[in-house]
C-alpha cells in the first residue's frame, strides 16, 4: 500500500529540518540561523535538478558541489556500487588490494598525462592536497635534499581544510580560527586579469609577470628550501581565474630550473569540467604531482586521490621505503565500483567532447549579464564559470564589509534558491556568483540560468 506524503507550508519546517536545526553541524554554514531560517532540504535528484522537500524543482547550477558530471538519478551508478557493496563493502589499502581498487588506479593512470603512474586514494580533495604535500617533503628527503619543505600557492586560492591544506590556501579569513597552521606556506599573485586591466591589451604579458613571480618567491625564500608549487588549471576562489597565455609553459620552466615540483590541483577541474579528464592537459601542461576527487564518482561515492609522475614515485620504490601515510576509507571499494562506471558512462555518453562542443555557448550566455549594472566581469572556462559582481562598473569598486553581507550572505542564497537555482555566491575574493552545471547541461539549461541569475541580479542592484 502507498500513501502520498503532505509537503508542510512553505517556511513551514518539516522534520528533517528540525532535526539539522537541533543535531546536524553543517558543514561552512552558520549554525546560530537556525531554526528561524528553516534548514533547507533536498529530497531528490534527477539529471541537472534537484528537488526540496516542498516539492520545488530547481535547477542545479553547480554540480552540488562542482561534482555531479554525469547528472542526478544514474541508475547504473547506483547499481554498480550496490552491486560492489553486496560483494565486498570494505577493505583498506594499507598494503592490501581489491580488484576494483587495482582496476580504478590502472584505469586512473591509464588517463593522467604523461608519466603520471601512481594514484595514491584518499576520500576527498582536502586529503589528496594533504597528501602530495607530505608526498612532496618526504621525496626530497629521500634524494638527500631535506631542507626543501615549503610551498608556494597564489592568493586567494582554496585547497583544502586539513592543516596542512589549510596553510597551502591563500585566504587569510578561512585560516585565523585555526592558527598556527603548519608551516612553509607562502602567497604569490593569482591570474585575476579583471583586476590587473594595466594588462588587459597583453594578457600574455601578464601571464609572464604572474608566473615571475613564483621564481621571486623561490629565490626569496631559497630554492632550496622550496618543495613544491600548488596550482589549480583555474582557480576556484576569487571566481574562475583562468591562466593567462603562456603562464603555466613558464611555471613549468620556473619549477624546473629550481628543483621544485608542480602540483596540478583538479579536486575541481578534473574529469570533465573544462572538456579533458585532466584540465592540465587541455592547458599544455605536466605536472608532478596531480590531486583530484569530487567529479571521479560524479558524488556516487566519496573518493579522491593523489596521482604522482615516475619521479616522484622511484625513491618510493627502494626495498626499505614506505611512506607513512594513509585513510581509513581512503579508494573505498564501493566509491571505486562508482568511479568506474560513472568514468564508463562519461566516455560512452561524449561528455568531454560536449563541453568542448558547449563552453562557448555557455559563456556567451552567460556574458549576457554584462548588461546589468552590477555585473562587472562574466569568466571561465569549460563548465565552470563566475560572474563578478560590482558597485560601480565603470572603476570596478567592489563592495565594502556590510554590503557583501547583504548580498552574499543575506539575499543571493534565499533569492537564487527561490527562483529556481542553486548556485554559488562567494565573497573570498571579490564577490562573484559561480555557476558550474552538470555535464549533460545544454542551451536549455543555459538560458535557464541566465535567465534567472539576471531576475535576482536585477533586484540585488536595489540593495547596494
Amino acid at each position: 500500500m502507498t500513501t502520498s506524503i503532505e509537503q508542510p507550508p512553505a517556511g513551514v519546517p518539516d522534520a528533517t529540518a528540525a532535526r539539522a536545526a537541533d543535531h546536524l553541524w553543517m558543514h561552512f554554514a552558520r549554525q546560530g540561523r537556525h531554526p528561524e531560517t528553516p534548514v533547507p532540504v533536498i529530497t531528490r535528484g534527477e539529471g541537472a535538478y534537484i528537488w526540496d522537500n516542498q516539492g520545488r524543482k530547481i535547477l542545479d547550477g553547480l554540480s552540488g558541489l562542482f561534482v555531479v558530471q554525469v547528472g542526478h538519478g544514474r541508475r547504473v551508478l547506483a547499481e554498480a556500487a550496490a552491486k560492489q557493496a553486496a560483494e565486498l563493502a570494505y577493505f583498506p589499502v594499507w598494503g592490501y588490494t581489491t580488484p576494483v581498487q587495482a582496476e580504478l588506479a590502472e584505469r586512473v593512470a591509464d588517463l593522467a598525462p604523461g608519466d603520471l603512474n601512481r594514484v595514491f586514494f584518499t576520500t576527498g580533495g582536502g586529503e589528496a592536497v594533504e597528501s602530495a604535500w607530505k608526498a612532496a617533503k618526504q621525496y626530497f628527503k629521500l634524494i638527500g635534499k631535506p631542507q626543501k619543505h615549503k610551498v608556494i600557492s597564489r592568493a586567494v586560492a582554496y585547497h583544502g581544510t586539513p592543516h596542512g591544506a589549510l596553510a597551502i590556501t591563500g585566504l587569510p579569513a578561512m585560516k585565523k580560527d585555526f592558527e598556527p597552521l603548519a608551516p612553509g606556506g607562502f602567497r604569490v599573485p593569482n591570474t585575476n586579469l579583471y583586476r590587473h586591466p594595466e594588462f588587459a591589451e597583453d594578457p600574455k604579458a601578464f601571464g609572464r609577470w604572474a608566473a615571475d613571480r613564483i621564481e621571486e618567491a623561490i629565490l626569496f625564500e631559497g630554492a632550496d628550501t622550496v618543495a613544491a608549487v600548488f596550482l589549480e588549471p583555474v582557480q576556484n576562489s576569487g571566481g574562475c581565474l583562468t591562466p593567462p597565455p603562456g603562464y603555466f609553459d613558464r611555471v613549468r620552466e620556473i619549477c624546473d630550473k629550481h628543483d621544485v615540483l608542480l602540483v596540478s590541483d583538479e579536486v575541481i577541474c578534473a574529469f570533465g569540467r573544462h572538456g579533458a579528464t585532466f584540465a592540465c592537459e587541455k592547458f599544455g601542461y605536466t605536472p608532478d604531482l596531480i590531486t583530484c576527487a569530487k567529479g571521479m564518482s560524479s558524488g556516487y561515492g566519496p573518493i579522491g586521490a593523489m596521482i604522482a609522475s615516475e619521479k616522484v614515485v622511484e625513491p618510493f620504490l627502494l626495498p626499505d621505503v614506505a611512506f607513512p601515510h594513509g585513510y581509513t576509507f581512503g579508494g573505498h571499494p564501493v566509491a571505486a565500483a562508482a568511479s568506474l562506471a560513472n568514468l564508463d558512462l562519461m566516455e560512452d555518453e561524449g561528455l568531454n567532447q560536449r563541453v568542448l562542443d558547449n563552453e562557448a555557448a555557455l559563456g556567451a550566455t552567460l556574458r549576457k549579464l554584462l548588461d546589468l549594472p552590477i555585473v562587472g566581469d562574466v569568466r571561465g572556462d569549460g563548465y565552470f564559470w563566475a560572474v563578478e559582481l560590482v558597485k560601480d562598473k565603470a572603476t570596478r569598486e567592489t563592495f565594502d564589509a556590510a554590503e557583501r553581507e547583504r548580498l552574499v550572505r543575506g539575499f543571493l542564497p534565499g533569492a537564487l534558491f527561490d527562483n529556481g537555482l542553486y548556485c554559488r555566491p562567494d565573497d573570498r575574493g571579490d564577490v562573484v556568483v559561480q555557476v558550474a552545471p552538470p555535464l549533460i547541461c545544454g542551451q536549455a539549461e543555459f538560458d535557464q540560468m541566465e535567465q534567472i541569475l539576471r531576475h535576482t541580479l536585477t533586484e540585488a542592484q536595489g540593495l547596494v
